[in-house]
């Protein structure tokens, strides 16, 4: 009976897989079939990636290497620091991709109303999990390998080994993410577990702070070389740490190049038990768990994540929260705007995984701003601030224009067939974009606005250059929020209630492609005629004109045209 149990699990394991293999393949087929614009602007972008990626790493570890005695012991550290940090990424994406594919998904729910067992569904929910979480980190490191083997001229199986090391290392963040998803799911609503995360952030903020970089004092750079640099590395130590699965990785990866077999097949048997143990674990003991807090989440009245309203009057009539006492407090806005802006912002708040994507979009870049001060008593030259300023706007943009494409541009599709209802109400849907694109931009710009502002302190610039960087990143925000808000009404999807799956459609690609073409073509102009490559006054605000031009572009003419198509909008 349990030999057959087992044939039985695997049968329908199998069956959704090679189903779901398919629909992918058909889906991928048909956007070839009907959108070749589509096809060209991924195609070029992935090519587009790998070569430049590769360019740079191949020459950044060639120079590196370049440096008697230090170029082995820096390209080591930075192969340790880099895969343990990925390894926490890692973790982090799985585990928010893992709580949205168990317990805020309808093929999630549809499955378990057949039948099939638990585990098979959860096995299944793992795989898919952990391909969408991992297939990023993938194409990213693959450059990086090549280019690594290439300067230490390892042999041809080295290439061999470090993929099937890599397939073995990104099952335990899925493990790991999948069973922190589970916890979060079947206690996230009790006050005790919310009060137990907020410890846990304060911690994780001294741990950052403690962790700083130390700033190279000249003290530091007249001693011996070694000594400083290790004095340097400091608080990367901890990624030598033995027990982490990073260090299991890196050490077979370095050791198999350097021709040292033994000990790279120790580490990489190391890292083969812990994954079959993990992966036995899950496989076989986590689907009643999973069953139990799909049941415990779906049966809640919020469901969705942390509350907001946690207090009452004695005559059990509901207070007012946070947010809606905020809002209240805006007289000047319409009653209707400020109800449709608070819904949202309620919606957002209450989906654990949309605003914590957004908490590691900013709080990453937050953490690599606020380490600026470490380092900037090194730049006296005017170049290098100028540069290390513009290449933390690019940062900042970047992030943004994540985070647009990612949130703001799924908002109009994220209304479903609710949208007829919004459309015969007084307010209409040309008013409801544009509160969306007002709402978005105003968030979004409190958050980058702060951290550019910081970054310009931090590098000790004068007030006139922090209004000017402010004033960038102020133009940008709206030019990238009216670019999503405009493109996510010009390619709706309202039969998809999941943002990741639409954004993934021909639209949120093309809202991405833009948002990145722009950033650069910005970059170059303000970079040009404000950068100092240019001492003339007329090219400088040439420069600035084209770069506002531009912007009204790209921003107010999606914006305008989707406002224009909700004129003969069909449901």
């Amino acid at each position: 009976m349990s030999a057959l149990t087992t044939r039985s699990e695997t049968s329908a394991l199998w069956l959704l897989l090679r189903v779901n293999a398919l629909q992918s393949w058909r889906r991928l087929l048909a956007t070839r079939n009907q959108s070749t614009l589509l096809t060209s602007i991924i195609a070029i972008f992935v090519l587009g990636y790998l070569v430049l990626s590769f360019e740079l790493f191949y020459r950044g570890l060639k120079f590196i290497a370049g440096f008697p005695g230090l170029g082995a012991v820096l390209t080591e550290r930075l192969l340790y620091v880099l895969f343990a940090f990925l390894f926490a990424l890692l973790l982090l994406s799985n585990l928010i991709i893992s709580y949205t594919n168990l317990f805020r998904n309808r093929e999630t729910a549809f499955l378990l109303s057949l039948p099939v067992s638990n585990q098979t569904i959860f096995r299944w929910k793992l795989i898919e999990s952990t391909i969408l979480a991992s297939w990023a980190f993938l194409f990213l490191i693959a450059p990086l390998l090549v280019a690594y083997g290439l300067v230490r001229g390892a042999p041809w199986h080295f290439y061999i080994l470090t993929v099937v090391l890599i397939g073995l290392f990104i099952v335990l963040p899925s493990v790991l993410g999948a069973w922190l998803a589970i916890v979060i799911g079947r206690f996230l609503d009790r006050r005790s577990f919310q009060m137990t995360v907020v410890i846990m952030a304060v911690v994780l903020l001294f741990v950052a702070v403690w962790w700083k970089t130390q700033a190279a004092t000249d003290e530091l750079l007249d001693k011996r070389t070694l000594e400083a640099l290790d004095q340097l590395l400091s608080k990367t130590r901890f990624t030598l740490f033995p027990f982490l699965p990073s260090y299991w990785l890196s050490t077979s990866v370095m050791q198999w190049a350097e021709g040292i077999l033994r000990n790279s097949l120790f580490f990489a048997l190391v890292l083969l038990s812990h994954t079959l143990f993990f992966g036995c674990l899950a496989f076989t003991r986590f689907g009643n768990l999973f069953y139990d807090t799909a049941s415990a989440v779906q049966s809640r009245s919020s469901g969705n994540g942390f509350k907001i309203n946690y207090f009452q009057t004695r005559t059990h009539q509901r207070r007012d929260g946070l947010l809606e006492r905020f809002f209240k407090a805006l007289f000047w806005l319409d009653r209707d705007t400020r109800a449709l802006a608070l819904k949202d912002m309620q919606m957002f708040w209450r989906d654990t995984t949309q605003w914590g994507q957004s908490v590691m979009f900013f709080g990453l870049l937050a953490v690599y701003i606020i380490n600026l001060r470490n380092f900037t008593h090194q730049l006296a030259s005017p170049f290098w601030i100028n540069m290390v300023a513009f290449l933390n706007l690019g940062a900042c943009a970047f992030n943004l224009a994540s985070v647009t494409t990612r949130f703001v541009f799924p908002q109009f599709s994220l209304e479903g067939r609710r949208m007829w209802i919004i459309g015969l109400a007084p307010m209409g849907l040309a008013r409801v974009v544009i509160t969306k694109f007002w709402l978005a931009s105003t968030m979004s710009l409190i958050i980058t606005l702060c951290l550019i502002t910081l970054s310009c302190y931090l590098l000790n610039m004068s007030w006139d250059r922090v209004l000017f960087f402010g004033a960038v990143v102020t133009v940008m925000s709206f030019t990238l929020n009216g670019l999503a808000v405009g493109l996510g009404v010009l390619y709706p999807n309202m039969k998809e209630a999941n943002p990741n799956k639409i954004v993934s459609g021909f639209g949120g690609t093309l809202c991405f492609v833009l948002s990145s073409v722009y950033i650069l073509a910005s970059l170059g102009l303000i970079v040009f005629g404000a950068g100092g490559l240019h001492p003339s006054m007329l090219w400088s605000a040439a420069s600035i004109i084209g770069f506002v031009t531009l912007s009204l572009l790209v921003g107010w003419v999606p914006l305008r045209w989707g406002l224009a198509h909700l004129k003969n909008f069909e449901l």
